[in-house]
């Protein structure tokens, strides 16, 4: 989807928040998502003229981008979640560090796990070539994962495969069902237990970022095969696919910022 923006007297952090409010669907997850979605550190007013994206708000994905030049900083795990907390300890050296370098800080979670073209599921679902994804996980009232038949089956091995990021292995794939996969499920980060959802629901392979040992023999019994793709390595997806969009429709420079945890 392509969201028209004006792009006159250039861009400040105001603009862009409705710019990712016209993409994202984050006023839709005000009460499912502990995360505060959107501006979370705002800068002096000024323009921005560069916008460095990355999966973790983190001290090292700040000073590198600051250190490219960005004004902004898009993330997928902010810092703030769903109440109040003391500036004090990393948090406070976070916060200093971005008033100090004049860096806004944008956190996008849920909202873009969910989104159907942007969202990190909806390119996991793409790299596997899953047909018509239709909505799967329900999460406070939302369903934020996509599920479908796969244009061809394959295998376990050939599914750790297409959703490996730079090549880096899953952190677990259990081969517990069929040897070639016809219908898949995946929901990125830390949606083991949604392993349940797909066996009630007939899905051959279930991705999610994490494994669980509180599913294994669920998974097990229920001749499910299951892939923990790795938390970060399930949720750069997303990241970048609106680093493309923003590129594409603002015409702006754009950098990801690639800090693998191997988690």
């Amino acid at each position: 989807m392509e969201y028209t923006f004006p792009m006159r007297n250039g861009l400040t952090t105001g603009k862009l928040d409705l710019f990712f409010r016209g993409l994202l669907d984050i006023e839709g997850f005000l009460s499912a998502d502990d995360s505060l979605n959107g501006l979370q550190v705002d800068n002096d007013g000024g323009e921005i003229t560069k916008i460095a994206f990355a999966v973790d708000a983190c001290l090292e994905s700040f000073s590198r981008a600051s250190d490219s030049g960005a004004g902004m900083l898009f993330v997928h795990h902010g810092l703030f979640w769903g109440s109040p907390q003391r500036l004090q300890g990393s948090l406070r050296e976070r916060i200093k560090f971005l008033l100090d370098h004049n860096l806004s800080l944008y956190g996008v979670h849920l909202p873009l796990d969910q989104h159907p073209s942007l969202g990190n599921n909806a390119v996991l679902a793409e790299l596997l070539g899953i047909e018509n994804p239709e909505p799967f996980g329900l999460y406070h009232g939302r369903k934020i994962g996509y599920k479908g038949r796969l244009k061809q089956p394959f295998s376990i091995d050939e599914a750790a495969r297409r959703i490996a990021f730079m090549g880096h292995p899953p952190l677990g794939a259990f081969p517990f069902g069929k040897e070639l996969n016809h219908i898949a499920a995946v929901i990125s980060g830390g949606a083991a237990m949604d392993a349940l959802q797909a066996i009630d629901e007939g899905v051959d392979l279930y991705i999610s970022g994490e494994s669980s040992h509180s599913v294994y023999h669920h998974a097990l019994e229920g001749k499910l095969n299951f892939i923990a793709g790795g938390h970060y390595s399930t949720e750069v997806w997303g990241v970048r696919r609106i680093m493309e969009a923003v590129s594409t429709q603002l015409n702006i420079e754009t950098e990801f910022i690639d800090i693998p945890t191997g988690l």
